[in-house]
C-alpha cells in the first residue's frame, strides 16, 4: 500500500494528534445545518493564520464520502495536472484513503492529467486541509490533484474534460478548491485588491476574474484551481457562490504591512 506522508505536519498544522483533534472540535461545529455543497474554497496557510476560515466554511458543509481536492503545485514540479491515483494519505488523524475510482475516472477523462504522485511529496496545499474532512467524515476519501501550470488554455480543456466526467456519477461528491489570495502587501492593499477577485468569484465569473487578476496583480496561488472550478459551474450544477469568510494574517499577527489574505466560499 502506497503512503503519502505528511511534509507540513508541524509546521502548518500540529502533528500531535490530540493538539490538531482540539483544534478541529473547537472550530468546525457540526451541530448545525449542513449544506449539501457542490464545491468550497478553502485556504491552506499555517492553522493559526487560515485554520479558522476553513473551519467557518466546512463548519456549514455536509462532507461525503467522496471528494476531489483541486490545489496549486507551487514548487511547479512533476506535471501540469499530477494526480495521486492510489494508496493512503497519511495525517495525524489517520489515514485518508484516495478514492482510486474516481481518481482513476479523472485521469480517463483529461489527457491532459498525470498519474504523478510524486510531485505531491513536498507540496502542502491540499494536505493542510485533509484533516479538516477527515474530522467531519471519517469515511473521506480524495481524489487529489495539484495544478502547476498558468495556461489558462490547457486549465480550461482540463476542467471542461474533469467537469464533463464529474456531470455524469451518480454519487454525490465535493470539490474542495485550495486557494490564498493575495501575497506580501500592505493590508490595506490586499484587501482592496482581492476585493476585485472576490467579486468575480461570487458572480461566478471566470472572465471577469482573470481580468481581475491581470489588472490589479491579484497574486492567488490558486488562481488556475479557482478558474478551473468556474470553469465546470454548469457541469457540476453550481447556481451560487457564497463569501463565508475573509480575513488576512494581519487578524493573526497584527502586523499591516505583510500581509496574505484568506477566503472562504460555498457553491450550491
Amino acid at each position: 500500500m502506497l503512503i503519502r506522508n505528511p511534509c507540513a505536519a508541524g509546521s502548518f498544522y500540529p502533528s500531535s494528534r490530540e493538539e490538531l483533534f482540539q483544534f478541529c472540535r473547537t472550530y468546525l461545529e457540526t451541530s448545525s445545518k449542513q449544506v449539501h455543497a457542490k464545491a468550497v474554497i478553502l485556504p491552506h496557510a499555517g492553522y493559526v493564520y487560515s485554520g479558522q476560515t476553513a473551519c467557518r466554511v466546512l463548519s456549514r458543509v455536509a462532507v461525503p464520502e467522496k471528494n476531489i481536492l483541486i490545489g496549486p503545485n507551487h514548487k511547479r514540479s512533476g506535471s501540469d495536472f499530477a494526480l495521486f491515483c492510489r494508496g493512503e494519505w497519511q495525517t495525524p488523524l489517520g489515514k485518508a484513503p484516495v478514492a482510486g475510482d474516481l481518481a482513476m475516472s479523472l485521469l480517463e477523462a483529461s489527457h491532459d492529467l498525470r498519474n504523478d504522485e510524486q510531485a505531491h511529496g513536498s507540496e502542502h496545499s491540499l494536505e493542510v486541509l485533509i484533516p479538516f474532512l477527515q474530522f467531519k467524515n471519517p469515511a473521506a476519501q480524495i481524489a487529489p490533484l495539484i495544478v502547476g501550470t498558468l495556461d489558462l488554455g490547457l486549465a480550461r480543456e482540463a476542467a471542461l474534460a474533469i467537469g464533463t466526467m464529474l456531470a455524469v456519477r451518480k454519487e454525490r461528491f465535493l470539490a474542495v478548491i485550495s486557494n490564498d489570495m493575495s501575497h506580501y502587501e500592505s493590508d490595506e492593499a490586499t484587501r482592496r485588491k482581492d476585493r476585485y477577485a472576490l467579486d468575480a468569484i461570487e458572480n461566478l465569473d471566470e472572465e471577469a476574474l482573470v481580468k481581475a487578476v491581470k489588472k490589479y496583480r491579484v497574486t492567488m496561488c490558486g488562481f488556475v484551481p479557482v478558474y478551473m472550478l468556474l470553469v465546470m459551474k454548469e457541469a457540476l450544477g453550481i447556481k451560487s457562490a457564497t463569501l463565508v469568510d475573509y480575513t488576512t494574517s494581519a487578524d493573526a499577527t497584527g502586523d499591516t504591512e505583510r500581509v496574505v489574505g484568506y477566503a472562504g466560499f460555498i457553491f450550491e
